[in-house]
Protein backbone atom coordinates (compact mmCIF):
# COMPACT_ATOMS: atom_id res chain seq x y z
CA UNK A 1 0.00 0.00 0.00
CA UNK A 2 1.64 3.25 -0.80
CA UNK A 3 2.86 5.67 1.70
CA UNK A 4 -0.13 7.87 3.14
CA UNK A 5 -2.69 5.89 1.43
CA UNK A 6 -6.09 7.21 3.06
CA UNK A 7 -9.99 6.51 2.46
CA UNK A 8 -11.66 9.91 2.63
CA UNK A 9 -14.31 8.76 5.33
CA UNK A 10 -10.88 9.02 7.34
CA UNK A 11 -10.05 12.26 6.66
CA UNK A 12 -10.92 14.07 9.98
CA UNK A 13 -7.72 12.64 11.52
CA UNK A 14 -5.16 13.38 9.17
CA UNK A 15 -5.91 17.63 9.07
CA UNK A 16 -2.33 18.98 8.51
CA UNK A 17 -0.83 15.57 6.56
CA UNK A 18 -0.54 14.57 3.34
CA UNK A 19 -2.43 11.68 1.98
CA UNK A 20 -3.01 10.03 -1.05
CA UNK A 21 -6.40 9.06 -2.08
CA UNK A 22 -7.51 6.86 -5.02
CA UNK A 23 -10.75 7.23 -6.75
CA UNK A 24 -12.82 8.75 -9.64
CA UNK A 25 -13.89 12.58 -10.59
CA UNK A 26 -17.62 13.02 -9.75
CA UNK A 27 -17.20 16.90 -10.75
CA UNK A 28 -14.55 19.21 -11.99
CA UNK A 29 -15.42 23.25 -11.58
CA UNK A 30 -12.59 25.50 -13.64
CA UNK A 31 -11.51 28.77 -12.20
CA UNK A 32 -8.50 29.44 -14.45
CA UNK A 33 -5.94 28.72 -11.74
CA UNK A 34 -8.11 26.67 -9.85
CA UNK A 35 -9.15 23.71 -9.94
CA UNK A 36 -12.26 22.37 -7.78
CA UNK A 37 -12.08 18.19 -8.07
CA UNK A 38 -14.83 16.69 -6.25
CA UNK A 39 -13.49 13.43 -5.94
CA UNK A 40 -15.11 10.02 -4.51
CA UNK A 41 -13.56 6.59 -3.28
CA UNK A 42 -16.14 4.22 -2.28
CA UNK A 43 -16.45 5.86 1.50
CA UNK A 44 -16.81 9.60 0.88
CA UNK A 45 -16.36 12.44 -1.35
CA UNK A 46 -13.89 15.17 -0.88
CA UNK A 47 -12.88 18.56 -2.21
CA UNK A 48 -9.74 18.14 -3.73
CA UNK A 49 -8.35 21.81 -5.30
CA UNK A 50 -4.97 22.34 -7.15
CA UNK A 51 -3.81 25.76 -7.53
CA UNK A 52 -1.83 26.35 -11.22
CA UNK A 53 1.47 27.63 -8.72
CA UNK A 54 1.34 24.68 -6.45
CA UNK A 55 1.90 22.14 -9.16
CA UNK A 56 4.09 21.40 -11.62
CA UNK A 57 2.57 22.51 -15.47
CA UNK A 58 1.91 18.50 -16.33
CA UNK A 59 -0.18 18.15 -12.96
CA UNK A 60 -2.07 20.81 -13.72
CA UNK A 61 -2.83 20.41 -17.52
CA UNK A 62 -3.83 16.52 -16.10
CA UNK A 63 -6.32 18.21 -13.96
CA UNK A 64 -7.96 20.40 -15.99
CA UNK A 65 -8.63 18.07 -18.85
CA UNK A 66 -10.28 15.69 -16.47
CA UNK A 67 -13.48 14.55 -17.49
CA UNK A 68 -16.45 12.86 -15.73
CA UNK A 69 -15.66 9.46 -13.67
CA UNK A 70 -12.21 9.61 -14.56
CA UNK A 71 -10.05 7.39 -12.46
CA UNK A 72 -6.68 9.35 -10.94
CA UNK A 73 -4.37 8.93 -7.56
CA UNK A 74 -4.47 12.42 -5.62
CA UNK A 75 -1.88 13.32 -3.29
CA UNK A 76 -2.24 16.00 -1.19
CA UNK A 77 -1.83 18.12 1.77
CA UNK A 78 -5.13 17.45 4.61
CA UNK A 79 -6.80 21.03 5.60
CA UNK A 80 -9.88 21.73 7.32
CA UNK A 81 -12.27 24.49 5.82
CA UNK A 82 -16.18 24.20 7.19
CA UNK A 83 -17.09 25.08 3.96
CA UNK A 84 -15.72 22.90 1.70
CA UNK A 85 -18.25 20.29 0.77
CA UNK A 86 -18.20 16.26 0.82
CA UNK A 87 -18.89 13.74 3.07
CA UNK A 88 -17.61 13.84 5.52
CA UNK A 89 -17.44 18.24 4.92
CA UNK A 90 -15.75 20.26 6.88
CA UNK A 91 -11.70 19.13 4.85
CA UNK A 92 -10.53 19.50 1.74
CA UNK A 93 -7.42 18.47 0.17
CA UNK A 94 -4.92 21.16 -1.35
CA UNK A 95 -2.93 19.20 -3.94
CA UNK A 96 0.38 18.69 -4.64
CA UNK A 97 0.38 15.74 -7.32
CA UNK A 98 -2.30 14.19 -9.20
CA UNK A 99 -2.21 10.87 -11.73
CA UNK A 100 -4.58 10.05 -14.34
CA UNK A 101 -5.06 6.24 -14.29
CA UNK A 102 -7.66 6.37 -17.18
CA UNK A 103 -9.81 9.21 -18.52
CA UNK A 104 -13.01 8.36 -19.06
CA UNK A 105 -15.55 8.64 -22.38
CA UNK A 106 -18.35 11.19 -22.45
CA UNK A 107 -20.18 9.94 -19.65
CA UNK A 108 -23.79 8.75 -19.98
CA UNK A 109 -25.11 10.22 -17.23
CA UNK A 110 -24.29 13.58 -16.91
CA UNK A 111 -24.87 15.67 -13.82
CA UNK A 112 -29.06 16.81 -14.80
CA UNK A 113 -32.63 14.75 -14.36
CA UNK A 114 -32.64 11.70 -16.34
CA UNK A 115 -35.89 9.43 -16.59
CA UNK A 116 -35.95 6.77 -14.32
CA UNK A 117 -36.58 4.18 -17.54
CA UNK A 118 -33.02 5.85 -18.62
CA UNK A 119 -31.29 5.32 -15.43
CA UNK A 120 -32.81 1.91 -14.94
CA UNK A 121 -31.17 1.23 -17.80
CA UNK A 122 -27.80 2.75 -16.90
CA UNK A 123 -28.17 0.98 -13.17
CA UNK A 124 -24.28 -0.16 -13.56
CA UNK A 125 -23.36 3.44 -13.87
CA UNK A 126 -26.54 5.47 -12.24
CA UNK A 127 -25.13 3.65 -8.50
CA UNK A 128 -21.79 5.68 -8.51
CA UNK A 129 -24.18 9.11 -7.95
CA UNK A 130 -24.03 10.32 -4.37
CA UNK A 131 -27.77 9.83 -3.84
CA UNK A 132 -27.38 5.76 -5.02
CA UNK A 133 -24.08 5.46 -3.44
CA UNK A 134 -26.06 6.76 -0.01
CA UNK A 135 -28.97 4.50 -0.19
CA UNK A 136 -26.89 1.64 -0.65
CA UNK A 137 -24.58 2.42 2.37
CA UNK A 138 -27.84 2.14 4.62
CA UNK A 139 -28.68 -0.85 2.96
CA UNK A 140 -25.58 -2.01 3.88
CA UNK A 141 -25.40 -0.89 7.76
CA UNK A 142 -29.23 -2.84 7.52
CA UNK A 143 -28.28 -5.98 6.99
CA UNK A 144 -25.33 -5.64 9.08
CA UNK A 145 -27.44 -4.78 12.07
CA UNK A 146 -29.88 -7.29 10.94
CA UNK A 147 -27.18 -10.45 11.51
CA UNK A 148 -25.59 -9.03 14.78
CA UNK A 149 -28.73 -8.43 16.65
CA UNK A 150 -29.94 -11.99 15.35
CA UNK A 151 -26.53 -13.63 16.36
CA UNK A 152 -26.24 -11.82 19.21
CA UNK A 153 -29.63 -13.18 20.44
CA UNK A 154 -29.05 -16.37 20.47
CA UNK A 155 -30.21 -17.09 16.64
CA UNK A 156 -27.96 -19.76 13.71
CA UNK A 157 -27.95 -18.80 10.48
CA UNK A 158 -29.16 -21.63 8.15
CA UNK A 159 -29.68 -21.32 4.39
CA UNK A 160 -32.39 -22.91 3.22
CA UNK A 161 -33.06 -23.63 -0.57
CA UNK A 162 -33.73 -21.62 -3.77
CA UNK A 163 -35.29 -24.51 -5.64
CA UNK A 164 -38.25 -25.95 -4.09
CA UNK A 165 -40.59 -28.23 -5.02
CA UNK A 166 -43.74 -26.53 -3.98
CA UNK A 167 -45.33 -23.18 -2.76
CA UNK A 168 -45.17 -21.31 0.44
CA UNK A 169 -47.09 -18.21 0.30
CA UNK A 170 -49.19 -18.67 -3.01
CA UNK A 171 -48.97 -21.03 -6.38
CA UNK A 172 -49.88 -17.81 -8.67
CA UNK A 173 -46.88 -16.27 -7.57
CA UNK A 174 -44.49 -18.98 -8.69
CA UNK A 175 -41.92 -18.41 -10.95
CA UNK A 176 -41.36 -22.40 -12.51
CA UNK A 177 -37.89 -23.88 -13.54
CA UNK A 178 -37.18 -27.30 -15.03
CA UNK A 179 -35.52 -29.30 -12.58
CA UNK A 180 -33.93 -32.28 -14.64
CA UNK A 181 -37.28 -33.17 -16.48
CA UNK A 182 -39.54 -32.35 -13.46
CA UNK A 183 -41.22 -28.94 -12.18
CA UNK A 184 -39.12 -27.11 -9.67
CA UNK A 185 -40.18 -23.14 -8.17
CA UNK A 186 -37.98 -20.19 -7.16
CA UNK A 187 -38.19 -19.69 -3.27
CA UNK A 188 -40.93 -17.55 -2.23
CA UNK A 189 -39.70 -17.93 1.30
CA UNK A 190 -37.15 -19.98 3.40
CA UNK A 191 -39.91 -20.07 6.23
CA UNK A 192 -40.72 -24.18 5.76
CA UNK A 193 -36.98 -25.20 6.51
CA UNK A 194 -36.87 -22.69 9.18
CA UNK A 195 -39.48 -24.93 10.78
CA UNK A 196 -37.45 -28.30 10.28
CA UNK A 197 -34.20 -26.18 11.66
CA UNK A 198 -35.67 -25.31 15.07
CA UNK A 199 -35.95 -28.49 16.10
CA UNK A 200 -32.40 -28.82 16.17
CA UNK A 201 -31.27 -25.26 16.88
CA UNK A 202 -34.09 -23.78 18.71
CA UNK A 203 -33.68 -19.90 17.31
CA UNK A 204 -33.15 -19.88 13.68
CA UNK A 205 -32.86 -17.61 10.60
CA UNK A 206 -32.56 -17.61 6.78
CA UNK A 207 -31.20 -14.66 4.55
CA UNK A 208 -31.33 -14.44 0.77
CA UNK A 209 -33.19 -13.48 -2.19
CA UNK A 210 -37.13 -14.59 -2.53
CA UNK A 211 -39.09 -14.63 -5.64
CA UNK A 212 -42.55 -13.32 -6.22
CA UNK A 213 -43.96 -13.15 -9.63
CA UNK A 214 -46.23 -10.77 -9.23
CA UNK A 215 -47.81 -8.69 -11.76
CA UNK A 216 -47.15 -5.62 -9.51
CA UNK A 217 -45.91 -2.11 -10.98
CA UNK A 218 -46.55 -0.47 -7.18
CA UNK A 219 -43.84 1.10 -5.70
CA UNK A 220 -43.32 -1.09 -2.95
CA UNK A 221 -43.01 -4.62 -4.76
CA UNK A 222 -39.79 -6.08 -6.90
CA UNK A 223 -39.73 -9.92 -8.26
CA UNK A 224 -36.81 -10.88 -6.68
CA UNK A 225 -36.14 -9.42 -3.17
CA UNK A 226 -34.17 -9.82 0.06
CA UNK A 227 -35.50 -11.32 3.20
CA UNK A 228 -34.49 -11.88 6.27
CA UNK A 229 -36.65 -14.60 8.29
CA UNK A 230 -36.40 -15.75 11.92
CA UNK A 231 -38.43 -18.67 13.52
CA UNK A 232 -38.10 -19.69 17.05
CA UNK A 233 -39.97 -22.85 18.72
CA UNK A 234 -41.69 -22.67 21.75
CA UNK A 235 -42.46 -19.07 20.76
CA UNK A 236 -46.32 -17.45 20.93
CA UNK A 237 -47.34 -14.26 19.19
CA UNK A 238 -47.22 -12.24 21.55
CA UNK A 239 -43.33 -13.20 22.60
CA UNK A 240 -43.05 -12.74 18.53
CA UNK A 241 -44.10 -8.97 18.97
CA UNK A 242 -41.61 -8.41 21.86
CA UNK A 243 -39.03 -10.00 19.31
CA UNK A 244 -40.08 -7.69 16.27
CA UNK A 245 -40.09 -4.67 18.35
CA UNK A 246 -36.42 -4.65 20.02
CA UNK A 247 -35.37 -5.84 15.96
CA UNK A 248 -37.08 -3.52 13.86
CA UNK A 249 -35.79 -0.43 16.28
CA UNK A 250 -32.41 -1.78 16.68
CA UNK A 251 -31.94 -2.06 12.99
CA UNK A 252 -33.33 1.60 13.12
CA UNK A 253 -31.16 3.30 16.11
CA UNK A 254 -28.15 1.87 14.53
CA UNK A 255 -28.62 3.09 10.89
CA UNK A 256 -29.15 6.74 12.23
CA UNK A 257 -26.02 6.32 14.30
CA UNK A 258 -23.75 5.39 11.98
CA UNK A 259 -25.46 6.36 8.54
CA UNK A 260 -26.32 9.91 9.92
CA UNK A 261 -24.01 11.52 6.98
CA UNK A 262 -26.07 9.41 4.01
CA UNK A 263 -29.31 10.19 5.73
CA UNK A 264 -28.60 14.02 5.76
CA UNK A 265 -27.24 13.92 1.89
CA UNK A 266 -31.04 11.83 1.07
CA UNK A 267 -32.81 14.75 2.78
CA UNK A 268 -33.91 12.89 5.33
CA UNK A 269 -35.94 14.12 8.16
CA UNK A 270 -34.94 11.37 10.57
CA UNK A 271 -37.73 13.14 13.78
CA UNK A 272 -39.91 10.04 13.05
CA UNK A 273 -37.08 7.46 13.10
CA UNK A 274 -36.10 8.69 16.62
CA UNK A 275 -39.43 7.69 17.53
CA UNK A 276 -38.94 3.88 16.60
CA UNK A 277 -38.60 2.46 20.31
CA UNK A 278 -40.40 -0.21 21.90
CA UNK A 279 -43.08 -0.84 22.66
CA UNK A 280 -45.12 -0.36 19.57
CA UNK A 281 -48.68 0.32 19.95
CA UNK A 282 -50.84 -3.45 19.09
CA UNK A 283 -54.40 -3.53 17.22
CA UNK A 284 -56.20 -6.46 16.26
CA UNK A 285 -57.72 -6.32 12.84
CA UNK A 286 -61.31 -5.92 14.26
CA UNK A 287 -60.28 -2.55 15.69
CA UNK A 288 -58.13 -1.55 12.71
CA UNK A 289 -61.44 -1.97 10.71
CA UNK A 290 -63.40 0.55 13.10
CA UNK A 291 -60.59 2.79 12.97
CA UNK A 292 -60.68 2.71 9.35
CA UNK A 293 -64.75 3.15 9.06
CA UNK A 294 -63.80 6.24 11.64
CA UNK A 295 -60.91 7.77 9.24
CA UNK A 296 -63.98 7.07 6.40
CA UNK A 297 -66.76 9.19 7.89
CA UNK A 298 -64.58 12.02 9.21
CA UNK A 299 -62.32 12.62 6.02
CA UNK A 300 -64.31 14.90 2.93
CA UNK A 301 -62.04 13.09 0.73
CA UNK A 302 -64.63 11.10 -1.19
CA UNK A 303 -61.45 9.47 -3.37
CA UNK A 304 -59.71 8.24 0.08
CA UNK A 305 -63.09 7.40 1.46
CA UNK A 306 -63.60 4.88 -1.96
CA UNK A 307 -59.76 3.41 -1.31
CA UNK A 308 -60.81 2.59 2.27
CA UNK A 309 -64.11 0.69 1.54
CA UNK A 310 -63.43 -3.11 3.04
CA UNK A 311 -64.92 -5.76 4.06
CA UNK A 312 -64.38 -8.27 7.03
CA UNK A 313 -62.36 -11.12 5.44
CA UNK A 314 -60.18 -8.87 2.92
CA UNK A 315 -56.53 -8.23 3.42
CA UNK A 316 -55.34 -4.35 3.83
CA UNK A 317 -53.73 -2.89 1.00
CA UNK A 318 -51.78 0.32 0.30
CA UNK A 319 -54.39 2.99 1.40
CA UNK A 320 -55.46 0.95 4.29
CA UNK A 321 -51.99 0.35 5.80
CA UNK A 322 -51.15 3.95 5.22
CA UNK A 323 -53.90 5.48 6.76
CA UNK A 324 -53.60 3.35 9.86
CA UNK A 325 -50.20 3.91 10.67
CA UNK A 326 -50.98 7.79 10.15
CA UNK A 327 -52.88 7.25 13.37
CA UNK A 328 -49.48 6.37 15.49
CA UNK A 329 -46.19 7.80 16.11
CA UNK A 330 -44.21 4.85 15.35
CA UNK A 331 -44.68 1.23 13.79
CA UNK A 332 -47.81 -0.35 15.05
CA UNK A 333 -48.84 -4.38 14.88
CA UNK A 334 -51.95 -5.15 13.50
CA UNK A 335 -52.88 -8.99 14.35
CA UNK A 336 -55.62 -11.20 13.83
CA UNK A 337 -56.17 -11.11 10.34
CA UNK A 338 -59.13 -13.52 8.80
CA UNK A 339 -57.32 -16.72 8.13
CA UNK A 340 -58.73 -16.70 4.64
CA UNK A 341 -56.59 -13.77 4.19
CA UNK A 342 -53.53 -15.53 5.24
CA UNK A 343 -51.13 -18.12 4.31
CA UNK A 344 -52.42 -21.82 5.16
CA UNK A 345 -49.66 -22.61 7.57
CA UNK A 346 -50.98 -19.79 10.07
CA UNK A 347 -52.34 -21.01 13.45
CA UNK A 348 -56.17 -20.11 14.18
CA UNK A 349 -57.12 -18.16 17.16
CA UNK A 350 -59.10 -19.83 20.01
CA UNK A 351 -62.43 -20.03 20.04
CA UNK A 352 -62.28 -18.21 16.81
CA UNK A 353 -61.03 -20.20 14.01
CA UNK A 354 -62.41 -17.80 11.21
CA UNK A 355 -58.81 -15.92 12.55
CA UNK A 356 -55.58 -16.50 12.37
CA UNK A 357 -52.53 -15.82 15.38
CA UNK A 358 -51.04 -13.94 12.46
CA UNK A 359 -49.20 -9.75 12.77
CA UNK A 360 -48.04 -7.38 10.27
CA UNK A 361 -46.22 -4.72 11.68
CA UNK A 362 -46.89 -1.11 9.78
CA UNK A 363 -44.41 1.51 9.23
CA UNK A 364 -45.34 5.27 9.37
CA UNK A 365 -45.06 7.57 6.65
CA UNK A 366 -47.08 5.24 4.25
CA UNK A 367 -44.09 2.75 3.82
CA UNK A 368 -47.29 -0.13 4.83
CA UNK A 369 -45.98 -3.37 5.92
CA UNK A 370 -42.30 -4.05 7.20
CA UNK A 371 -42.41 -7.68 8.91
CA UNK A 372 -45.46 -10.36 8.49
CA UNK A 373 -45.54 -13.18 10.38
CA UNK A 374 -47.39 -15.59 12.84
CA UNK A 375 -47.71 -18.74 14.74
CA UNK A 376 -47.03 -21.74 12.91
CA UNK A 377 -50.10 -24.69 13.16
CA UNK A 378 -48.15 -27.26 15.05
CA UNK A 379 -51.15 -30.07 15.08
CA UNK A 380 -50.85 -32.54 12.33
CA UNK A 381 -54.54 -32.97 11.71
CA UNK A 382 -55.26 -29.39 11.05
CA UNK A 383 -52.38 -29.01 8.82
CA UNK A 384 -53.43 -31.79 6.80
CA UNK A 385 -56.88 -30.20 6.78
CA UNK A 386 -55.29 -26.91 5.40
CA UNK A 387 -53.49 -28.61 2.95
CA UNK A 388 -56.64 -29.88 1.68
CA UNK A 389 -58.52 -26.71 2.00
CA UNK A 390 -55.59 -24.87 0.26
CA UNK A 391 -55.46 -27.23 -3.13
CA UNK A 392 -52.15 -28.01 -2.30
CA UNK A 393 -50.31 -31.52 -3.19
CA UNK A 394 -49.82 -33.48 0.17
CA UNK A 395 -46.70 -35.59 -1.67
CA UNK A 396 -44.81 -32.15 -2.44
CA UNK A 397 -45.29 -31.38 2.02
CA UNK A 398 -45.33 -34.59 3.39
CA UNK A 399 -41.60 -33.64 5.33
CA UNK A 400 -43.63 -31.15 6.44
CA UNK A 401 -45.87 -32.71 8.18
CA UNK A 402 -43.40 -35.23 9.03
CA UNK A 403 -42.51 -31.90 11.56
CA UNK A 404 -45.71 -32.38 13.12
CA UNK A 405 -45.39 -36.12 13.77
CA UNK A 406 -41.79 -36.19 15.33
CA UNK A 407 -42.01 -33.19 18.55
CA UNK A 408 -44.24 -30.73 17.28
CA UNK A 409 -43.86 -27.84 19.55
CA UNK A 410 -46.21 -24.07 19.18
CA UNK A 411 -43.68 -22.31 16.88
CA UNK A 412 -43.77 -18.77 15.42
CA UNK A 413 -41.81 -16.64 13.31
CA UNK A 414 -42.01 -13.79 10.18
CA UNK A 415 -40.24 -12.21 6.86
CA UNK A 416 -38.63 -8.91 6.95
CA UNK A 417 -37.75 -7.29 3.51
CA UNK A 418 -34.18 -5.65 3.31
CA UNK A 419 -35.54 -3.14 0.18
CA UNK A 420 -39.09 -1.77 1.89
CA UNK A 421 -37.36 -1.52 4.98
CA UNK A 422 -34.11 0.65 3.68
CA UNK A 423 -37.04 2.75 1.50
CA UNK A 424 -38.52 3.33 4.71
CA UNK A 425 -35.53 4.53 6.41
CA UNK A 426 -34.09 6.14 3.40
CA UNK A 427 -37.51 8.12 3.56
CA UNK A 428 -37.50 7.59 -0.97
CA UNK A 429 -40.27 6.62 -2.89
CA UNK A 430 -39.78 3.53 -4.83
CA UNK A 431 -37.67 0.05 -3.65
CA UNK A 432 -36.10 0.25 -6.68
CA UNK A 433 -33.72 2.48 -5.71
CA UNK A 434 -32.59 -0.03 -2.18
CA UNK A 435 -31.01 -2.97 -4.42
CA UNK A 436 -27.89 -2.32 -6.59
CA UNK A 437 -30.04 -4.45 -9.65
CA UNK A 438 -33.30 -4.16 -9.42
CA UNK A 439 -35.47 -7.13 -10.86
CA UNK A 440 -39.47 -5.50 -11.84
CA UNK A 441 -41.76 -6.39 -14.05
CA UNK A 442 -40.23 -6.54 -17.48
CA UNK A 443 -37.10 -5.40 -16.23
CA UNK A 444 -33.99 -8.03 -16.32
CA UNK A 445 -31.15 -5.96 -17.21
CA UNK A 446 -28.94 -5.10 -16.72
Amino acid sequence: MPPGLIRIEEIAAYEGQEVTIRGWLYSRTDKGRLQFLRLRDGTGMVQAVVFKKDVPPDVFRAARSLTQESSLIVSGVVRADQRAPGIPGGYEIGVTDLQVVQRAEEYPIQLKEHGPDFLLDHRHLWIRSPRQWAILRVRATVIRAIRDWLDDHGFVNLDTPILTPAACEGTTTLFETDYFGEPAYLTQSGQLYNEATIAAFGRVYCFGPTFRAEKSKTRRHLTEFWMVEPEIAYCDLDELMEIEEQFVSYIVQRTLRERAAELKLLGRDTTPLERVVPPFPRISYDEALELLAQIREETEDEALRALLEIEWGDDFGSPHETELARRFDRPVFVYGYPTQAKAFYMEPWPGRPEVSKSVDLLAPEGYGEITGGSERISDLKLLEERLVEHNLPREAFEWYLDLRRYGSVPHSGFGLGVERTVAWICGIEHVRETIPFPRMLKRAYP
